[in-house]
């Protein structure tokens, strides 16, 4: 009976956590979604409080174990079904389109003004005129779309067709060769030697980072 109890608090407490980080609205999470917040928040204050519980630990330790399942359940349920993740994330909004400003639109995101230039600001966009498009993210974020006018140039824009690009490889760490890196990129220790000598260094300890392509060019950082 008392367990029952238990889980029924537990349940009870996720459900009020839920509704006030909405009545908080979605800038309080910081890219995390509702119930990754809530479960967050909680299973560390039960944490804490099962560290220091001596006489009957296993109250936290249920608590916790609800929560636990609760969060891993309302993750099946949002794969599952879709259309649930409205309810319980919630649903990007548009906060400014083609120069017009939702003023409703912030206040149902929590957003006044102030907050919403300076996240501008930090995505780089210090005019709004440069703005198509803004959307206030379930997350908590800010997306942007620039102007036509504004959007950076790409290789389509001038009908080219570069190749594509692959991630560069670590080869030399704190001036230590990374030899199992450099046999992934079917090199040796004696081209390594080659290539450093060849951009004027001597040995590898003088090398900070060296980083290679799978077209073997090698990047180089000297220790300061």
């Amino acid at each position: 009976m008392e367990i029952l109890k238990l889980i029924l608090t537990s349940l009870f407490s996720a459900s009020a956590l839920f509704v006030l980080a909405k009545l908080m609205g979605h800038k309080q999470m910081s890219q995390l979604d509702f119930f990754d917040y809530i479960t967050g928040i909680t299973i560390g204050s039960i944490a804490a409080e099962l560290a220091t519980e001596l006489e009957e630990p296993w109250k936290p330790l249920t608590a916790m174990t609800v929560y636990g399942l609760l969060a891993f359940s309302l993750s099946i349920a949002t794969n599952k079904f879709p259309k649930s993740r409205k309810y319980i994330n919630g649903t990007p909004t548009v906060i400014m389109n083609n120069g017009k400003i939702y003023r409703d639109n912030m206040k149902k995101a929590k957003l006044d003004l102030s907050e919403f230039l300076v996240m501008c600001r930090e995505k780089g966009f210090f005019n709004l005129g440069d703005i198509q498009t803004a959307v206030f993210e379930y997350n908590g974020k800010l997306t942007i779309l620039p102007t036509s006018a504004k959007r950076p140039l790409t290789p389509a824009d001038m009908n080219l067709s570069p190749g594509a690009e692959h991630i560069c490889t670590e080869v030399i760490m704190d001036g230590r060769i990374l030899e199992g890196n450099l046999k992934s990129l079917g090199l040796d220790q004696k081209w390594l030697q080659k290539q450093l000598e060849f951009q004027g260094y001597h040995s590898a300890k003088e090398i900070a980072l060296g980083i290679c392509s799978e077209k073997s060019d090698l990047m180089l950082f000297e220790k300061a």
